[in-house]
């Protein structure tokens, strides 16, 4: 066999471990497979606070469907600096991947569950079912949309419009009457928003004194002035 061949069979043969290698890590993955809205079926598992689901340059084995919790995907840039890519909620998918390979690390934000279905499964299924293929195309067009408007806020705003924006996102997400919940620390929105932790927990305090927020807790938000809020987002 040509190196190039064996290169690609041990690439296969990784893939296709991925969710034992998930499985291993997670020991308190149980319970008899699960049939997801994409018509797979897949494995619950449980994971930890802070505990890693995959890592970067990982084969891209499975996809996951978050069942409760949040997850947040990341990488380590060269400067030793974490930059957050997206956090994912209860019903969002992660780990759709345009390569083989994991392009970021996942980590649980909190105790969460997640349904792991195999990556061979999901494709098979698209390419025999049209159902499934158009799931999976709105599922990628989400997607891109998010990391664009991502992209666009670190690249445009300032520091104020930033944590505007998050919050004003995270309202529509975590819907509650005036209030978000946060369940992710403020490093945790430093590292996504491009800042340092003292710039927001400035830039909330401000909003505070301004009577547009309030913080009866570092975790909890009130959304005392949703316009003003949505003007400076936009």
């Amino acid at each position: 066999m040509h190196a190039a061949e064996q290169s690609h069979t041990a690439a296969m043969l990784s893939a296709t471990t991925g969710m034992d290698a998930i499985v291993r890590r997670s020991p308190s993955a149980a319970g008899a497979p699960t049939t997801d809205a994409l018509g797979i079926s897949g494995m619950r598992l449980n994971f930890g606070r802070n505990e890693e689901i995959f890592g970067e340059g990982e084969p891209c084995g499975s996809i996951y469907r978050v069942l409760s919790g949040v997850v947040r995907t990341y990488r380590i840039l060269a400067d030793g600096r974490r930059q957050i890519a997206e956090f994912f909620l209860p019903g969002d998918v992660l780990g759709l991947e345009p390569t083989s390979d994991h392009r970021n690390s996942a980590e649980a934000v909190t105790d969460c569950q997640l349904l792991a279905m195999r990556r061979s499964h999901l494709d098979d299924r698209a390419m025999n079912d049209g159902s499934t293929a158009n799931k999976l195309w709105a599922l990628t067009l989400h997607r891109l949309r998010r990391a664009e408007e991502h992209m666009l806020v670190l690249g445009r705003k300032g520091a104020g419009e930033r944590v505007a924006w998050f919050l004003m996102d995270m309202s529509e997400r975590i819907p509650a009457p005036d209030r978000v919940d946060l369940p992710m620390s403020r490093q945790d929105i430093a590292d996504f928003l491009g800042l340092t932790i003292e710039t927001v927990s400035r830039t909330m305090t401000q909003l505070q004194d301004d009577e547009i927020i309030a913080l009866p807790s570092c975790r909890q938000v009130v959304l005392r002035d949703k316009t003003t809020l949505m003007d400076m987002a936009a």
